[in-house]
């Protein structure tokens, strides 16, 4: 109904899982990034949980279109099957005829297949989907079934989403054999604030809107409060308050609209936090994968996302320090939850009236400053240096008018930019990268920017432009000097 008066393409949230619609944001990214790296490179059981609509299916169906070819998935949707049941529906995603044949028969036949698979080096994935609804006979017939193996090889690898009840229900006496075996644990973080409205423009950019961010301030306080961070939530408050501004006939988003969508939906603002425990143990994991995905990214030196990353890359700006070179955010625990993590395909056009080009969603800066490089214990400054030092030579020379900014911190957390960089030195990109000393509402902030450009319209044909890796990850905006 409103997608003519948006410029919409398609509903820019809809509830149903569109994997062209995945947000990175908030870990998601970095988790989905870990799950392939585990699944790629070593072995055990996998636990992803979240909250009631917090992206797990939409997680677990990204899963299923990045995984290499040798990796061959069975997706078991249904989890509330009885034991025999899921080995019926495992043998028969594997191809094997079980008509009229006994439990023991088609296990013997699923071990069989498993060791074909393996031999011709393929890797076979089961994907729980609602994990904590499985009955505690089949989840113990899943740690029966990862047991199989071939010499010092396991034929099976399993990953479990669910809810947090799944914690509890493995935290029984006799769960205690499968929780052993679960080697990472990953738990989908809720939307901060800081988040929200990137994402909501990731949605709304991803069903074909060009125009400014329509979301007032108050209004993304009140769905954030409203939704709890959790992403049905905010889809579901979003979506009904673009319907509420189209019957206002308006195209600006305020808190009259989510009002009306918190009403509509019976929702009352009563945000939470989420608990400390699983954010601690979500964050562990996190960090302790982070050496491994990023020692594994540096080593696919013959990648396809490598080989796009050199061939999409821009023009060398004209004014670029001579540095090192960079890995691309670590994989694992990279980037604060401040910073815009989704992708995007179209540049933002500029208003009308505006001074500046598809303003950033960042606050407006104060006048930037930056220190002089700092050397490390080697004598030679940091990447992070580096490329400060580069900002600064930027904005001096007044050479270029237009940068590409790619995300932007409130709280500079300086070791989390060094692997940004020592990523972004892996994929040749280095010296495009720019940093920029800001002020956001009173704290030491910093501008991530790509590339240097004479024209804001040079720096918005460029977007398209960005190596693949960023346009996937980021929500990259026009920065004008």
């Amino acid at each position: 109904m409103y997608l003519e008066h948006f410029g919409l393409n398609e509903p820019p949230f809809r509830i149903t899982p569109l994997t062209e619609f995945f947000f990175s944001g908030s870990n998601r990214g970095e988790i989905l990034e870990a799950l392939i790296y585990s699944l790629s490179e070593a072995e055990g059981i996998i636990k992803v949980s979240g909250e009631v609509g917090s992206g797990k299916t939409m997680l677990c169906r990204m899963l299923l279109e990045r995984l290499p070819k040798h990796i061959e998935t069975i997706y078991l949707a249904n989890p509330s099957l009885s034991r025999e049941e899921m080995l019926y529906a495992i043998a028969d995603a594997l191809g094997l005829s079980i008509d009229g044949k006994r439990v023991g028969l088609v296990m013997h036949g699923i071990q069989s297949k498993l060791e074909e698979k393996a031999r011709e080096g393929k890797r076979i994935v089961v994907l729980v989907d609602e994990a904590h609804a499985m009955p505690l006979d089949t989840l113990e017939e899943l740690r029966l079934l990862y047991n199989l193996q071939i010499g010092n090889a396991k034929l099976l690898q399993i990953i479990l989403f669910g809810q947090p009840e799944l914690n509890a229900k493995l935290n029984q006496p006799n769960m205690r054999q499968l929780k052993d075996r679960i080697v990472h644990h990953f738990h989908i973080q809720p939307l901060s604030r800081n988040t929200l409205e990137n994402y909501l423009m990731f949605r709304m950019r991803a069903a074909g809107y060009h125009g400014p961010s329509i979301f007032s301030p108050n209004a993304i306080k009140l769905i954030a409060d409203a939704s709890n961070g959790l992403m049905r939530r905010i889809n579901i408050l979003a979506d009904k308050s673009l319907l509420a501004a189209f019957v206002d006939d308006t195209h600006n988003i305020e808190t009259r609209h989510v009002e009306a969508a918190m009403r509509d939906s019976e929702l009352r603002p009563t945000r939470s936090l989420p608990d400390k425990k699983i954010m601690a143990g979500g964050a562990l994991a996190t960090l302790l994968m982070a050496g491994l995905v990023t020692w594994w990214t540096l080593g696919q030196k013959t990648a396809d996302i490598g080989q796009k990353a050199e061939s999409n890359a821009p023009s060398q700006p004209a004014t670029a320090a001579p540095a090192a070179a960079v890995p691309a955010p670590p994989a694992i625990a990279a980037l604060p939850e401040s910073a815009p993590e989704s992708a995007t395909r179209a540049a933002i056009r500029p208003t009308t009236g505006q001074a500046s080009v598809a303003a950033s969603i960042a606050p407006q800066p104060q006048t930037p400053t930056a220190a002089p490089p700092t050397p490390t214990a080697s004598g030679k400054s940091s990447l992070f240096e580096q490329r400060l030092a580069a900002g600064k030579q930027l904005l001096e020379q007044k050479k270029a008018v237009a940068s590409i900014q790619l995300f932007y911190n409130e709280d500079i957390k300086r070791e989390r930019i060094e692997g940004f960089l020592r990523r972004a030195n892996g994929l040749g990109k280095l010296s495009e990268i720019y940093l920029l000393p800001e002020k956001f509402g009173g704290k030491d902030g910093l501008r991530i920017l790509y590339g240097a450009y004479p024209s804001a319209n040079a720096a918005r044909a460029a977007v398209n432009e960005l190596p693949q890796r960023y346009r996937e990850t980021f929500t990259p905006s026009i920065y004008t000097f």
